[in-house]
């Protein structure tokens, strides 16, 4: 089973906090690469943790920001985690880099709130359900087969990492009625999907609801997830044909949280949601 936490969020921790220091320290960046020799397009990449660095740029980093010893500690603690390696460190090269940012940010979540008005969640999918949804996309984007069976295992690797750990992500999802009516493969796939579906909808830490096709439709907008991670800031990840972006801005962030509010209050509550999942399983059986 996956390992539980993220060296992303670790990462960008560390740029955090590093960045803090030299502000307090009222050096500039170019400043600061001026006096160890590098670019200034290094310090911006260690404090947005576009890059990782080594442990002796970060003991360079404090010895000019003058630290004490147990701030030098903990940062340098801080550093060894983060060099840690995800599970989905392993797929990063058949994966888009936005994608793999929020897996690692998603890894130390506590709270996950998901849009989707068009497939079942990728939290939620049956290996099939996957595979036949990827096959009928591989048809219209040209993806390698290959690429195909990577983005299968992530999809399975990620459900062990968030949904089957010792502190599961609290999960809210709003999904609409037409999801369960959209064929991906034929009636055994849909038939066992939705019987999924029932099965994590009666997990204690997953709140399911369905947007009824007849109910007021509050926003037009794809899937997103908004995640909150403790000790960081929320961010919401939005989901495109090749890829996704994620959306860190905070005034942008919380009006996504707000949509979401909206979308829960237009859909049906948690014991009515699953009854029409039955009903519509009966439909594929």
């Amino acid at each position: 089973m996956p390992d539980h936490g993220s060296p992303t969020v670790r990462r960008r921790r560390l740029g955090q906090e590093l960045r803090r220091l030299r502000e307090r320290a009222e050096f500039t960046g170019d400043q600061v690469a001026a006096q160890l020799g590098w670019s200034a397009a290094k310090v911006s990449r260690i404090e947005t943790a576009r890059t990782s660095p080594r442990e002796g740029d970060i003991e360079a980093l404090l010895s000019i920001y003058v630290v004490d010893s147990r701030q030098r500690h903990e940062l340098l603690a801080l550093h060894r985690d983060a060099t840690r390696k995800g599970w989905w460190e392993e797929y990063r090269d058949s994966l888009p880099k936005e994608y793999t940012t929020f897996l690692g940010l998603e890894a130390e979540a506590t709270a996950a709130r998901d849009w989707e008005p068009q497939v079942v969640p990728g939290l939620f999918q049956t290996e099939t359900y996957v595979r036949a949804m990827m096959e009928s996309g591989q048809r219209s984007t040209l993806e390698a087969p290959g690429g195909v069976r990577s983005r299968i295992e992530v999809r399975m690797a990620r459900q062990e990492s968030v949904l089957r750990t010792q502190s599961p992500v609290n999960l809210s999802v709003v999904i609409e009625e037409s999801v369960l009516l959209r064929r991906f493969g034929d009636d055994e796939v849909m038939s066992e999907q939705l019987g999924r579906l029932i099965e994590v909808s009666e997990l204690p830490n997953v709140q399911l609801r369905i947007l009824p096709l007849d109910a007021e439709h509050p926003i037009n907008t794809g899937a997103f997830s908004h995640l909150k991670v403790p000790e960081f800031h929320d961010v919401v990840y939005l989901e495109a044909l090749l890829g996704g972006r994620l959306v860190e801005d905070e005034a942008v962030v919380y009006r996504y949280e707000v949509a979401f509010d909206y979308l829960e209050s237009k859909a049906l509550d948690v014991e009515a949601s699953r009854k029409c999942v039955e009903k519509r399983l009966s439909h594929w059986r």
